[in-house]
C-alpha cells in the first residue's frame, strides 16, 4: 500500500489484509441503494463488450453526495488461465466527488469478488431460508469461494456440493469447506446438484454460446438461487418454476441489449427490496437474484475500502 502526493494504490493484496467482511459490505451495499432511492447516489448502467475470443469487457461509474466518484473497468479473459493469469482483470479509479482528482486507484479483482456475493447476500437476506444448511455450487471459480464465504456468515451450513468442468477448481472449493468444517462432495450431475439444496450458486464463464443445462423446475421448493453468470445455464422454459426473481437493477436489465430473461419475469430489483416495495416472505417456490452488475455495488465497496485504509494509516 502506497501514497504519494495524497494517491493512495491498493493491490488486491492490500484489501484482502483489510480485513473487511462480506456482512460489512453488504451493509454498504445497502446504504448505496437507500441513498440511491434518496437521489443521493447516481449511476450509470453497466457497459459491456464482447470483443471476440470469449472476451468480455465491462465498465461501471457512479457518483455519490457523500464524497466520491468511483470508476470501474474490468475484463474477463478465459485463456488468461492456460498462461498463468487470472482470468478477471481490472482497475478502479477513486475521484473526489466535488474536484474531479483522482484520490485512489484499486486493483479490481477483490472488489468484484467481494461485491458480487455481497450483493447476492442482501438479496439472501431477504429471499432464502434462514435455516439453510446446505448450499450447491455450478461453478467453481472465484464467485463460488466469494459466495462460499459470504453465505457461511449469515446461513448454518453443513455441507456443499459441487458441479464443475474444471476439476482442479472443484476440489480446491472442497478442501476450503471441509477447512471450515462443512462436508463437501462433488455432484455427478448438474441435476444431482441442484438436488434439495437450500442454497445454489451459479457461476459458469460468461459464454453465450453454452447451451442450458439446468432447470428451476429440479429445485426444492423453499430453494435460494444465486445467479451470477446472465442466467446462460439455465433453461428459459424452466425460469418460471421461480416464484420470486430479483434483478440487481430493473432499468439495467429492460435497457440491455441482451436480457438474462423476459422482462416480465422480473418482480423487483435491490432497491425496491431493500426499500420494502417488493413482499420477500419466503414462499413455498423457490426464489432468485439474477445478477448482471451494477456501479452501485462497485462504489460501495471500493469506498468502504478507500475509507478503511485510511482509518489503518491514522
Amino acid at each position: 500500500m502506497t501514497s504519494e502526493s495524497n494517491l493512495t494504490y491498493l493491490s488486491d493484496e492490500d484489501l484482502e489484509g483489510l480485513g473487511i467482511q462480506p456482512s460489512e459490505v453488504a451493509d454498504a451495499i445497502e446504504s448505496a441503494l437507500i441513498a440511491k432511492a434518496g437521489g443521493q447516489l447516481h449511476t450509470s448502467p453497466k457497459t459491456a463488450i464482447l470483443p471476440g475470443d470469449g472476451r468480455y469487457a465491462m465498465s461501471t461509474l457512479a457518483v455519490g453526495t457523500d464524497g466520491f466518484i468511483v470508476t470501474k473497468q474490468v475484463t474477463v479473459c478465459p485463456n488468461n488461465p492456460s498462461k498463468g493469469l487470472p482470468a478477471i482483470n481490472g482497475a478502479i479509479m477513486v475521484m473526489d466527488g466535488q474536484t474531479g482528482i483522482l484520490r485512489a486507484v484499486l486493483d479490481a479483482n477483490w472488489v468484484t469478488a467481494v461485491r458480487t456475493a455481497a450483493l447476492s447476500m442482501v438479496a439472501a437476506r431477504r429471499l432464502a431460508d434462514p435455516k439453510a444448511e446446505t448450499m450447491a455450487f455450478v461453478g467453481a471459480g472465484v464467485q463460488a469461494h466469494s459466495h462460499l464465504a459470504a453465505f457461511s456468515e449469515i446461513f448454518p451450513l453443513k455441507s456443499i456440493r459441487v458441479f464443475g468442468r474444471g476439476k482442479a477448481n472443484a476440489d480446491k472449493l472442497c478442501r476450503r469447506a471441509r477447512d471450515m468444517g462443512l462436508k463437501a462432495e462433488m455432484a455427478a450431475n448438474a441435476k444431482d446438484a441442484l438436488r434439495d439444496a437450500d442454497l445454489v450458486v451459479t457461476s459458469i464463464t460468461l459464454d453465450y454460446s453454452i447451451e442450458p443445462f439446468l432447470d428451476a423446475r429440479w429445485l426444492k421448493p423453499t430453494a435460494f438461487a444465486a445467479i451470477t453468470d446472465a442466467c446462460i445455464p439455465w433453461f428459459p422454459e424452466g425460469m418460471t418454476a421461480f416464484e420470486t426473481i430479483i434483478v440487481d437493477d430493473r432499468t439495467q436489465e429492460l435497457e440491455s441489449d441482451k436480457p438474462m430473461l423476459p422482462y416480465r419475469q422480473v418482480t423487483g430489483d435491490l432497491m425496491e427490496i431493500v426499500s420494502g416495495e417488493v413482499d420477500t416472505t419466503v414462499c413455498e417456490k423457490p426464489a432468485a437474484f439474477a445478477f448482471r452488475g451494477i456501479s452501485l455495488g462497485d462504489y460501495a465497496t471500493a469506498v468502504l475500502a478507500v475509507r478503511r485504509a485510511a482509518e489503518k494509516r491514522r
